[in-house]
């Protein structure tokens, strides 16, 4: 491993401050989406537009969630959390997915009594105008988000970013609907939208809920970064050897386990600076990681390996 491999890191505050600009953002940017698409659909009485407000409430809702829940999973380890609050983030997620298919249920409901009760589409101008302004807006977000989870690898801030990227999908539809319905007559294509636009939805929930329980069930990083792990442990003089490798992440923090192969005729303090060498190296590379390493003497088979 080369110090090219190495991408210099954030500090932990300057991962705060985005990860806390982030949700502020999120819950600004849905407020002003539910003012002009309400404003929109009292105008059009377009059931597309309809559901695009009740998914920006949602989304409201589920931002402020995300907002408390970020500022909850920041706050440093105490007494009663010696492993942090990071796991607030994952929570969070959860609740925003039942944010979503409630929202999904809702669409569901009005999209039906829409096909049953078809109805023409007004100012259907005005409803695109809305949208394009929704998508530019939402854009901005999402983009900002994207930033800060390159940087943060946030599941909340993850999370939220995915249903809003729902949404760009959601408001294009909806310009499509109202085109169809105003140039083509196509009033029950307002209503089939509707219905796109639910299952879409459901299906971004499922995706933050399986992002969510890899956290709660302390899934292990991905391979290439055990892999990764494995590769700076064992480049260390000395190390012959890592077995019991475990990791898992909660929120900000990544925790590391492991047990070192060392020489078994080596002295108690030499193995302890080996150790200490290793975490230095881990710690390098995910400074946000909390690592616990044992010593072992290694077994013979692995002794007899590195001696041919």
């Amino acid at each position: 491993m080369t110090d090219k491999d190495i991408k210099p890191a954030l500090s932990t505050q300057q991962k705060e401050r985005l990860m806390r600009a982030a949700t502020y953002f999120a819950v600004l940017t849905a407020a002003i989406l539910i003012i002009i698409k309400g404003w929109a659909y009292l105008t059009t009485d377009s059931v597309s537009i309809l559901s695009t407000f009740v998914d920006s409430l949602l989304d409201l809702g589920a931002s402020i969630v995300n907002l408390l829940a970020v500022r909850q999973a920041l706050v440093p380890a105490d007494d009663d959390h010696r492993f942090g609050h990071g796991k607030a983030e994952a929570l969070a997620g959860l609740l925003q997915s039942a944010f979503i298919v409630g929202s999904a249920l809702f669409l569901i409901l009005q999209a039906t009594e829409r096909l049953a009760n078809p109805e023409p589409v007004q100012a259907s101008e005005i409803g695109i105008y809305v949208m394009v302004a929704s998508i530019a807006l939402t854009l901005s977000l999402i983009l900002f988000q994207k930033y800060v989870i390159k940087r943060s690898q946030s599941v909340a801030i993850s999370a939220d970013s995915l249903h809003y990227t729902g949404d760009i999908l959601v408001n294009v539809s909806v310009i499509a609907a109202l085109i169809l319905a105003d140039q083509f007559g196509w009033i029950m294509a307002d209503a089939l939208f509707a219905f796109g636009i639910a299952a879409y939805i459901s299906y971004n929930a499922w995706s933050i809920i399986r992002l969510s329980f890899s956290d709660l069930m302390d899934e292990e990083l991905p391979d290439e970064e055990r892999d990764k792990i494995i590769e700076l442990v064992t480049s260390h003089t000395g190390v012959l050897g890592v077995h019991d490798l475990r990791t898992r992440r909660s929120g900000q923090t990544v925790f590391i386990q492991m047990h070192l192969d060392l020489p078994p005729d080596l002295k108690l303090s030499d193995a302890h600076v080996i150790s200490e060498a290793v975490e230095a190296s881990i710690l390098e590379n995910y400074p946000d990681a909390e690592a616990l390493i044992h010593q072992d003497p290694a077994p013979p088979e692995l002794l007899n390996k590195t001696t041919d």
